[in-house]
């Protein structure tokens, strides 16, 4: 199972996107998820910026096992986590 958050929708209201960011990682863990794909999009640059400081913080980090920024789509951000 793969959880998807596109953030074309919400790109310029800074605490919608915090809230589904936070939704969305909420989501793989309670389903136990492997992995969560973020898609800030291309444009500038700083949405996903600003996703990569949002899975950053401590609190967030702790939950999930790695970020993998895609090499194809640079518009494109996994999280995998690791469940035993």
């Amino acid at each position: 199972m793969k959880l998807k958050l596109d953030l074309h929708d919400i790109y310029n209201r800074g605490d919608e996107i915090e809230r589904a960011l936070q939704t969305v990682i909420d989501e793989a863990v309670a389903k136990k998820a492997p992995l969560v794909e973020i898609i800030p999009g291309k444009g500038s640059g700083q949405l996903k910026k600003r996703v990569l400081r949002f899975l950053d913080r401590k609190e967030v980090k702790a939950v999930y096992h790695r970020v993998e920024k895609d090499s194809d789509n640079f518009g494109r951000v996994f999280v995998h986590f690791r469940w035993k």
